[in-house]
């Protein structure tokens, strides 16, 4: 299996991108400030050909690339859909990526006799039967691809119940012992893991949430970790209740900011990313956030154990 990910382990300094989204296309490609890589959804270039598709081989003549999916539905027991494997595996080929991921979500299910897609990011268990399932199927996407694939950590809105005789794997154990089974890297969601430890308070559970996500943090081994995403996120309280969302729209909070500092001391150089995905402002503000990643990354040599 061919490891895409090697030449950030020898870097001194970490690649940080942008998620490259429609309204910066052509300001991008004029500008060409400078940036360590470009990130896009998947989903968005599977046409055969277009002007999306051709927008992207501009691109890949001056960024390297890093396609980042939302459909694959990696813990489905249904398995993984084979049109969106055949697409995602054209594209790969095409595009020659840096990275490919996609998330500890699924998807898709059987519901009266057909196969049906949620269109969501739905979270799995943290038990054995579901961690089966998850290495299964991402062992057949890197089969496929015949590279090492990247699996994101999950912001969640809802939790599975344990049965009685079920003893639960913690999110980070869950996701270590996948990395270890598949060979796969952890693509590492700072923001991910704020919201769900703000939301666990919500819901009444104790301690600081800002260490528990250092705890979660400490958890993973650093070889397994090969991209970091950050971004920003949205406290609702409205009449339906009181939640935080992972919204992607608006820049990183302090405290992420200070998970993602904990990361890059623990994991070094990795390859950090800044998502942007609603009310998308102007080039210039992401050029700047991914500039205070820049500045608050170690070099690869800081890393610790």
């Amino acid at each position: 299996m061919t490891d895409q990910l090697s030449s950030s382990a020898e870097e001194t300094a970490p690649q940080v991108g942008i998620g490259w989204r429609h309204p910066h296309y052509s300001e991008l490609l004029e500008r060409r400030p400078p940036l360590g890589f470009l990130e896009v959804h998947s989903e968005n270039f599977f046409a055969a050909g277009g002007a999306a598709l051709a927008v992207l081989e501009q691109a890949r003549t001056h960024y390297p690339l890093s396609l980042h999916g939302v459909g694959l539905s990696l813990g489905a027991v249904a398995g993984v859909d084979g049109w969106h494997l055949d697409q995602l595996e054209r594209l790969v080929q095409r595009m020659e990526p840096l990275r490919v991921s996609d998330h500890a979500s699924f998807a898709r299910g059987r519901f009266n006799g057909a196969t049906v897609h949620a269109a969501d990011l739905l979270p799995i268990p943290f038990n054995q039967q579901a961690l089966d399932v998850l290495c299964a199927n991402v062992q057949r996407v890197q089969d496929r691809l015949k590279r090492r694939f990247m699996v994101e950590n999950l912001s969640s809105y809802l939790s599975w119940k344990s049965l009685p005789e079920e003893l639960p794997l913690s999110e980070p154990g869950f996701l270590s012992a996948l990395a270890k089974r598949t060979g796969c890297a952890l693509l590492v969601d700072v923001n991910n893991i704020y919201v769900n430890a703000l939301n666990a308070q919500i819901a009444g559970a104790a301690g600081d949430p800002l260490q528990h996500c250092l705890n979660w943090l400490d958890a993973i081994a650093p070889a397994d970790v090969g991209e970091i995403h950050l971004a920003g996120h949205c406290h609702v309280n409205d009449v339906h209740g009181d939640i935080v969302i992972d919204d992607h729209g608006s820049r990183v909070c302090g405290p992420v900011w200070r998970i993602y500092q904990h990361a890059v001391a623990r994991f070094g150089a990795v390859p950090a990313l800044i998502e942007w995905d609603t009310d998308v402002p102007a080039l210039d503000v992401l050029l700047d956030e991914a500039a205070r990643a820049r500045a608050l990354s170690p070099s690869a040599a800081e890393v610790t154990a």
